[in-house]
């Protein structure tokens, strides 16, 4: 699983560098299909990752920053840093004694829900792919390659 997360890493730091090919016009630009803009999508990729491995921790779910304080590429970075430095250790640490651990969540209803630490992980590893998806339809809109979505050739067994 570690390896997967590492694959996203990589990818979304591909996608931060791609970023640096398209005006910030086009990066803030609301777009069709997805949740926004190029850069609102890293944002909701960063802020799901980092909100639910917080809950993992046993922390307190961190309240969703508002995406104004952070609509620029360089900030949008920074947060990716933050949010890293504070998961990494526990992606680190994951072993298969917290497969089945229980984390209780409170929805958007207020309703209490339970989920499996292992299918909260897999779903941040899935949360993320999927955006990535997106972005590659819209760097295609732009005339732009997308990031390669390989997960070979990119060092992570090496």
């Amino acid at each position: 699983m570690q390896k997967l997360f590492e694959y996203n890493w990589q990818v979304r730091k591909d996608w931060l560098a791609w970023c640096e090919l398209v005006s910030e016009e086009e990066l803030v630009k609301k777009r069709v299909g997805g949740i926004g803009s190029i850069l609102y999508t890293l944002f909701h990729i960063i802020d799901v990752e980092y909100s639910w491995i917080s809950g993992l921790q046993g922390k307190e779910e961190p309240p969703m920053p508002p995406f104004e304080e952070y609509a620029t590429l360089q900030k949008i970075r920074d947060y990716s840093e933050q949010c890293h430095e504070a998961i990494a250790p526990f992606v680190y640490g994951w072993n298969d004694s917290l497969e089945e651990k229980d984390l209780l969540d409170i929805n958007n209803e207020g309703e209490t829900e339970i989920f499996k630490y292992g299918e909260i992980m897999r779903h941040v590893l899935a949360h993320e792919i999927h955006h990535m998806g997106q972005l590659s339809i819209w760097s295609r809109e732009l005339g732009l390659k997308p990031v390669t979505a390989n997960l070979i050739r990119r060092g992570l067994f090496d």
